[in-house]
């Protein structure tokens, strides 16, 4: 039998590779087709794997993608893929869903989002100029995205809420299947925790990390800030003054210098709208409360009062108030992590998409 992997493009790590590793696991001699690949920026995690790009795949284009984004839908086409497959399972926040296979071929696509560039542009481009341009130069992308989600024989979402996005942008009702949380996280009872609190992930706008930095500002708190990206050094600027208790950490760690980060925290600030969360959801697997705002995926990952807090507008007075509300309450570590250890496993999230994919294509050795 053979398998095809499809990603949008691997010029960064975040929670939608882990996702694609938690499929490659399913399928280790699958190759993986992309539009973009850069080792440096993927963290060399693809290095032993069989990774296949598109035309647009240079320098220029791996740096900032976002300029040549009404040209991926043609590179996808020059990757149509050929009939020698039987399975091709896709991951998708936008175009991976869309490539081509032959008749016979059965295609599973994982969606992390509808194609938000189009969708959401509002929200995605912080610059009016760009917003107007993208609305204009991309108003073609809506109605591709809208007919390439009829391509997949089988298309899932990763959390209720995308569920919800698909059904209002494609017309669709598909199956809900979380993600897996990798094994490398997981609550050691020998860890105590720190006097500190965490965010995590990559510094681009809409994770929203200046909300922490000023709330954090008015507290008396420590606060590590673990990530890396184009926002940076506006984020070192915020911080200055507060070189005693904010201090960076940059990509780059291991899984375990990451569960041990997660396993020290007082709790992950997580203070954006995500699709799913995958990072609230590793933190709680190693037992760590989370403190979210009230929206996207993260409601359907953190129980109130019982593995984490919620606050209700992203205003550095509501932050301020749930980590106030925080300290007067008492978390159990460890029924954090074995209630994400029960939703989140990998094995749990291998099982689910087995059972959207006919017997006769599933791996040999299952």
């Amino acid at each position: 039998m053979n398998v095809a992997l499809v990603h949008d493009y691997l010029n960064q790590y975040g929670g939608a590779e882990r996702v694609l590793e938690s499929i490659m696991d399913l399928f280790p001699h699958a190759p993986i087709y992309t539009l973009l690949y850069d080792k440096e920026r993927t963290m060399h995690r693809f290095d032993h794997r069989d990774v296949r790009t598109s035309f647009l795949d240079i320098g220029l284009v791996r740096r900032e993608h976002r300029p040549f984004i009404p040209l991926m839908p043609a590179a996808l086409r020059f990757m149509r893929l050929s009939g020698e497959y039987d399975l091709v399972i896709s991951d998708s926040a936008g175009f991976a869903k869309g490539i081509r296979t032959h008749h016979n071929t059965f295609h599973l696509s994982y969606c992390h989002t509808p194609l938000r560039y189009v969708w959401e542009a509002d929200y995605y481009f912080s610059n009016v100029f760009l917003r107007t341009l993208g609305r204009r130069a991309l108003h073609a992308l809506a109605d591709w995205d809208r007919r390439v989600a009829l391509r997949p024989n089988v298309l899932l979402a990763n959390s209720s809420f995308i569920a919800g996005k698909i059904k209002r942008y494609y017309g669709l009702d598909v199956p809900v299947v979380y993600p897996a949380v990798s094994s490398s996280f997981y609550h050691d009872a020998s860890i105590e925790p720190e006097d500190y609190f965490l965010g995590f992930g990559r510094f681009i706008q809409y994770k929203n990390f200046p909300l922490i930095l000023n709330a954090f500002k008015q507290l008396p708190y420590r606060l590590f800030l673990v990530g890396g990206g184009r926002e940076l050094s506006s984020l070192q600027r915020l911080a200055r003054g507060y070189e005693d208790t904010v201090r960076f950490i940059p990509f780059g760690k291991s899984d375990d210098e990451i569960r041990l980060l997660y396993a020290r925290a007082r709790a992950l600030i997580f203070p954006q709208v995500e699709d799913f969360g995958l990072v609230a959801a590793e933190a709680a697997m190693c037992g760590t409360p989370v403190i979210a705002l009230r929206s996207g995926g993260a409601c359907e990952i953190i129980r109130e009062r019982e593995t984490g807090l919620f606050f209700n507008e992203p205003t550095v007075q509501s932050l301020r108030d749930v980590i106030t509300t925080f300290h007067a309450l008492r978390f159990d570590r460890a029924h954090i992590a074995a209630l994400s250890r029960d939703r989140f496993s990998l094995q749990r999230f291998q099982a689910s998409l087995l059972d959207y994919i006919p017997r006769e294509l599933h791996p040999v050795d299952l």
